[in-house]
């Protein structure tokens, strides 16, 4: 057998029931493919199933408001993809009466939509001959072929998808573009793949050069960045809470957070009652503490975010305040998701 067809014969017996499995409906293909982008199955599986018993097509997706899609979305991170989701929503549904390109192309031309993504449409909905290059493929392929081309470098971005074209299986595209991205995610996995059971074993060159461990080969990420977040929690006589939508591009665009105090360091209780002015208009406080012992690192694929939780008590009346049962349907980043949980209001 080829390797194509190794691919596709090991697909047929181990491939898991997913949802989007069972369908051809391009909304639902669109919407799993770009929840999983960055998203392991098991994360990704709620939100896919909450997002098609709220939004059972594009229309409904279009007509929700940008809240309650990241609402719904809170805790998958990667937030733009949600933005994206639904622009491109309200595209498909107004311009193209709710009907997806069914081209790869036409698909490539929709906002948050790139080759992998199109690729997956084309070819799991309109049976297009377009190979899948995902995480998993590149793995698969740079260790059976045995090629050190950094997968996120332009050269090997571009000759690992000539290489997919040319090992696909045209004619049945769907099975094997879903097989060889199940075979990654399963069997050659990143760490402690099955070697020793795999169908492809006999000629998996990294396996022969002992290079399982160092393929595939990535370029270093760019340098981590250190910020400082100080939150400042203010509640007012009738325990209401200040909150804050979030402006400008940037992590956690259009989601609500506490008033915040950015520093180039971690400051101490002192140093937030003399600076919180900067970022507060409030009369003289109450009281301040800090609610966090310990400093939270929230971690970021390019930034760690060093974390304190302020609690300010105010006499005064907050114009904008909300209660705790409100601020619970505000979408929210999951690090402050996780202080409303644990602060007893």
């Amino acid at each position: 057998m080829s390797f194509s067809q190794k691919i596709i014969h090991w697909y047929s017996a181990n491939k898991r029931s997913l949802p989007w499995r069972n369908t051809t409906d391009p909304y639902k293909i669109w919407l799993s493919e770009i929840m999983l982008q960055q998203t392991r199955v098991a994360q990704g599986m709620p939100y896919y199933e909450r997002f098609i018993e709220h939004f059972p097509t594009v229309h409904d997706l279009a007509n929700a408001s940008e809240e309650e899609v990241l609402k719904l979305w809170q805790g998958l991170g990667y937030y733009s993809r949600a933005r994206n989701l639904h622009t491109t929503a309200k595209l498909i549904s107004e311009k193209y009466n709710g009907h997806f390109p069914d081209t790869y192309k036409g698909l490539l031309e929709l906002k948050g939509v790139g080759d992998y993504t199109a690729s997956a449409i084309a070819s799991f909905c309109f049976k297009e001959a377009q190979p899948v290059v995902d995480g998993n493929v590149f793995r698969v392929l740079s260790r059976y072929f045995g090629i050190d081309l950094p997968i996120n470098s332009t050269e090997g971005i571009k000759y690992f998808k000539a290489l997919a074209l040319k090992v696909m299986d045209a004619d049945q595209i769907a099975d094997y573009n879903q097989g060889i991205m199940e075979f990654g995610a399963l069997q050659c996995a990143p760490k402690n793949p099955y070697c020793l059971h795999c169908p492809l074993n006999d000629s998996c060159v990294a396996l022969q050069k002992g290079k399982i461990d160092i393929l595939p080969v990535k370029l270093k990420k760019a340098k981590v960045k250190e910020r400082y977040f100080n939150y400042l929690v203010v509640l007012d006589k009738e325990n209401a809470i200040e909150i804050r939508q979030r402006r400008g591009r940037g992590i956690w665009q259009n989601l609500f957070e506490f008033p915040l105090l950015e520093t180039e360091r971690e400051y101490s209780l002192e140093e937030i009652t003399n600076t919180m002015d900067t970022v507060l208009e409030l009369k003289e406080p109450t009281e301040i503490y800090q609610f966090n012992e310990k400093t939270i690192v929230h971690k970021l694929s390019h930034q760690h975010l060093h974390t304190k939780f302020w609690i300010v008590k105010s006499e005064e009346k907050h114009s904008n305040g909300v209660s705790l049962e409100e601020l619970k349907e505000y979408p929210v980043p999951v690090l402050i998701a996780e202080f409303i949980n644990t602060f007893k209001f």
